[in-house]
């Protein structure tokens, strides 16, 4: 089995409000490690030996129809061992 990766995330000329919200909150709590934060979103989808090229292409193809907003998201599709 394989792990194929898709991570989406806000294009950066998109204004991101949540990932605003944690970069604001973290100095409260003490983390002073951050300049600036965004938030995105990650899909694990667990197929049965090593991906073919064809299914690689069916998920860059979900990826650009489903899990994301190609108007304001870019996404990466790749393969975790």
């Amino acid at each position: 089995m394989a792990t194929i990766i898709v991570e989406v995330m806000l294009k950066p000329e998109i204004l991101d409000p949540q990932g605003q919200a944690v970069a604001s909150a973290l100095p409260r709590l003490g983390f002073t490690f951050a300049k600036s934060v965004r938030q995105g979103k990650r899909f694990e989808i667990i197929v049965d030996g090593e991906p073919t090229a064809a299914q690689l292409a069916e998920v860059e193809n979900a990826a650009e129809k489903l899990l994301s907003n190609p108007v304001i998201e870019t996404y990466v599709v790749r393969v975790e061992k």
